[in-house]
């Protein structure tokens, strides 16, 4: 398990010691989406949601799950976050909302987990506001794009076209 590193030598889970790494500056994208019909795109798009606006209260949402990340998952440290960036489009031609989050911190931990849950939290408010019009969104995608800091150096994902 030595390539896992919330288990200790035993195989018993943990949380990382991250006391003694130095403070740098971290960032990270993520995105998701969440596939429609065309009478929920169109709900959306016009604003005739029943719960009100969709796209708007998913943004929220999602800096919300950003911030609460270590309430949710449990290895997780509480990390105070400079920014966090959530926007939410609309994409015609998939008709999908398309997710994407921008987190920023100076700290001891990468902020990737913030930035995936911010779409997370972001996706599943898309699918609470509009369950009543369609029961078979998809929520797919969700993926690290980027990310930088740290003593395991940047990562960008190779998007496929």
């Amino acid at each position: 398990m030595s390539d896992f590193t919330h288990f200790d030598g035993a195989g018993r889970a943990r949380m990382v010691d991250v006391g003694g790494k130095g403070v740098t500056s971290r960032a990270a994208v993520a995105a998701g989406r969440v596939l429609l019909d065309r009478t929920t795109f169109d709900l959306i798009r016009s604003g005739g949601a029943k719960k009100g606006d969709v796209l708007t209260v998913a943004q929220v949402a999602g800096i919300m799950g950003a911030k609460r990340t270590p309430d949710l998952v449990p290895m997780c440290h509480p990390i105070a976050l400079d920014g966090v960036d959530l926007s939410l489009t609309l994409d015609e031609a998939r008709l999908s909302v398309e997710i994407t989050a921008a987190v920023r911190a100076d700290g001891r931990t990468g902020v990737e987990m913030e930035a995936l849950t911010a779409v997370s939290v972001a996706a599943l408010t898309v699918y609470d506001m509009c369950k009543a019009a369609q029961r078979d969104m998809v929520i797919a995608d969700i993926r690290l794009l980027k990310k930088t800091g740290g003593v395991h150096g940047d990562y960008e994902r190779q998007e496929e076209a």
